[in-house]
Formats: C-alpha cells, sequence, structure tokens
C-alpha cells in the first residue's frame, strides 16, 4: 500500500496544475442471494482521501537543514469531508478538509501559507484533473498551534463512471444451479475488471510537496 501511495503521489506532484476520508461510495460490496447470482451495491460518487504521505508537511528554518532542531512548521491535513451531487452530465465532490500546524518559535505574530491540491484519479493510475489552492494559517503572538479550514471541488463526467450496460448485466446477472457459469465469479472476467477499473474514480487531496518535502516524508 505504502509503494503505490508514493507512485501516486509522484504523479500527481508531477501533474500540471489546472488551477487555484470521507466518501460516498461503498466499493466492492457484494450481495449473494438465493438465485446463485450477485447483486454488486456500487454508487458513482468516488472516494475521497488523503495518499500517503501527502497528509503532512515540515517546514524547516533558513539553514535548510532536514534536523530535528532545524524544524520551523509542521502541519497535517486532517478532518477530510466530502459531499457528492450528480447530474446526468456531471458528478461533483465538494471537499472540505483542516489543517492543524504547529511552530517551534512562538515569537510575534505570523502567517504561513501552505499549498494543497485536489485530484481526480482514474483506475487508480491515472491523473485526470489536478487544481492547486492555497490555505494560510495565523498565529497569534505567543501561539504554538493554529489551524485553519480549507476546501476544494473535484468533477467527474458521469458518463465514464457508469458502467455500460452489457457488463452490469453480466456482473447482476442470476445465475441458478446447473447453470455452466454457475460457480464462476463474474468479477473475475476480464471485460469486467477493465470495465469496473476504467468507471473507479477517487478524489485525492494533500499537501502540494516539492521533492524535496516528498523525499523527506517518504523516507521517515
Amino acid at each position: 500500500m505504502k509503494l503505490r501511495s508514493r507512485l501516486t503521489l509522484t504523479m500527481l506532484v508531477a501533474a500540471t496544475a489546472l488551477g487555484g476520508l470521507a466518501g460516498c461510495k461503498t466499493r466492492g460490496e457484494l450481495v449473494v442471494d438465493e438465485s446463485v447470482g450477485v447483486t454488486a451495491v456500487r454508487s458513482r460518487c468516488p472516494a475521497v482521501g488523503v495518499p500517503s504521505p501527502a497528509g503532512d508537511v515540515t517546514l524547516f528554518g533558513g539553514a535548510g537543514q532536514k534536523t530535528a532542531d532545524n524544524i520551523d512548521v509542521v502541519a497535517v491535513l486532517t478532518n477530510v469531508r466530502s459531499q457528492c451531487s450528480e447530474t446526468p452530465e456531471q458528478i461533483t465532490s465538494s471537499v472540505s478538509f483542516e489543517i492543524q500546524a504547529k511552530r517551534s518559535d512562538t515569537r510575534g505574530a505570523r502567517q504561513v501559507t501552505l499549498p494543497y491540491f485536489v485530484s481526480v484519479l482514474r483506475g487508480a493510475s491515472t491523473v485526470v484533473s489536478k487544481r492547486v489552492g492555497q490555505v494560510t494559517v495565523s498565529f497569534a503572538d505567543g501561539q504554538e498551534r493554529a489551524s485553519e479550514s480549507g476546501s476544494g471541488a473535484a468533477y467527474v463526467d458521469a458518463a465514464e463512471a457508469t458502467l455500460p450496460e452489457d457488463i452490469r448485466e453480466k456482473i447482476t446477472r442470476k445465475r441458478r444451479a446447473g447453470d455452466a457459469d454457475a460457480a464462476i465469479d463474474p468479477l473475475s472476467d476480464p471485460d469486467v475488471k477493465a470495465a469496473l477499473a476504467r468507471a473507479e474514480f477517487e478524489v485525492l487531496v494533500g499537501f502540494q510537496l516539492n521533492q524535496d518535502q516528498l523525499a523527506y516524508n517518504a523516507t521517515r
């Protein structure tokens, strides 16, 4: 899982920005009925989550040395929530989250601006879109910890997130005892697997890390 997350995050860091763990999908849930058939329970709303290690960022002091005594600010992205709405043409995921930050030097009032991304991933491997924004966290004089809310939106083409009728029929067709394919899992069919992957979308939100920050998080 860590390897996949690192590969995913590498793709997201490299993707071109298009603009400035909660979810509503039940994934892979099957119900077997007395007719030896399966019913796939699936929503077109994408799952929403934070890819590791994009859930936190560490800023270092002016010397740039990546040591514990040179840590300036540490921030985590948490409390991710989403709301999904659908039209015949488009699926919209509205995402909200909180950034909690801690600084080492509490002298003076200070603002820290942290970039974040909201990206749509298709089939667990293809970056469809990416939007980059910023959240500014404000520390009062003497304050060690501060937090700020952020939000974003992701859009998915409804047709692309919908399984073709022939694939749905393969999955949900009732199979009775004695049928030639009664004991065959329809989800093992290569055509079904490929169609499910094409129709599967995820919304990922996290800190927009530079290469040094990505390397630091990946090796801790």
